[in-house]
């Protein structure tokens, strides 16, 4: 069974989150099938770090052509991998030329500022809206 929307709204009629709230729902897996199906979600986001290499937007066209931002992590760890932030970011642009790509790295913080800012921006977006529950 997949992940839809109607499975979502009865988990936020459950959790009953305040207005605002960001909630994320992540996949495990592949990044194929996100792209696939819909669940009801205000933005897709695409992580992928610097160890699963700089083709992935290629490899999966589909899901990077979707998100609404990229995030690219880890990037602490570039001076111990091959991988190329440039070669990466064209490789995003090909699919998606529209998407911010955020470089941040959770170990050290660098880029965390831009990553809450774009959160803090969809919760104060999801804040315009009426909830899908009433509260208790």
């Amino acid at each position: 069974m997949s992940l839809d929307a109607a499975m979502v709204a009865r988990g936020l009629c459950d959790l009953t989150p305040k207005a605002g709230s960001i909630v994320l729902i992540e996949n495990v897996g592949n990044l194929v099938c996100p792209a696939l199906f819909d669940p009801g979600e205000r933005a897709k986001v695409v992580l992928f770090s610097v160890t699963g290499g700089e083709d992935k937007p290629l490899k999966y066209p589909d899901m990077f052509r979707a998100a609404r931002v990229i995030v690219i992590n880890k990037i602490d760890l570039l001076p111990h991998v091959d991988f190329s932030l440039e070669t990466a970011i064209a490789h995003v642009r090909a699919v998606n030329p529209d998407a911010p790509v955020l470089q941040l790295s959770a170990r050290t913080g660098e880029g965390m500022p831009s990553w809450h800012a774009w959160l803090e921006s969809q919760a104060a977006a999801a804040r315009e809206f009426t909830p899908l529950c009433a509260a208790p």
